[in-house]
């Protein structure tokens, strides 16, 4: 009853000792140390892929069983993971919650909006291992390389 009423608590008292990031109950920091350690004690049966959380393998089983738990109510499109359900929704709301602080330009994705702050960087983090031509979009260096492969 007491480890059940700390979630309740806003008090986090179990810190990390390698990076003091703090949790409210212990099993939490035991997970949470596995991006420490490396350690990826769960296994996938089927491919021998294996995870640091029990639910990140319970989202790649998926993968085999084809199950897609998550529902669009307006289109029925179906999902694998409630986050991808959460984005598609955006769709149909319009809702674009991701703004470029730079130049206001809104989006759908963080992903996007993350591609799009490059414009503003000069960021090009795809390079070709032929020639060292450098991209911003990764689609742009799969489209460059056929230049090398014919």
């Amino acid at each position: 009853m007491n480890q059940h009423q700390g979630i309740h608590t806003v008090e986090r008292t179990y810190p990390c000792d390698v990076c003091n990031t703090t949790f409210k109950q212990i099993r939490h920091l035991k997970v949470h140390q596995h991006v420490h350690t490396g350690e990826h004690p769960y296994r996938c049966d089927v491919c021998n892929k294996t995870f640091s959380r029990t639910s990140s393998l319970k989202v790649h089983q998926r993968i085999h069983t084809g199950e897609r738990p998550y529902c669009c109510d307006v289109c029925n499109t179906t999902f694998k993971q409630m986050q991808h359900l959460k984005a598609h929704q955006r769709v149909h709301t319009g809702e674009r919650p991701y703004c470029c602080d730079v130049c206001n330009t809104t989006f759908k994705q963080m992903h996007h909006l993350k591609v799009h702050q490059r414009v503003h960087t000069g960021e090009q983090p795809y390079r070709c291992v032929v020639c060292n031509t450098t991209f911003k979009q990764r689609q742009h260096i799969k489209a460059h390389q056929r230049v090398h492969t014919g």
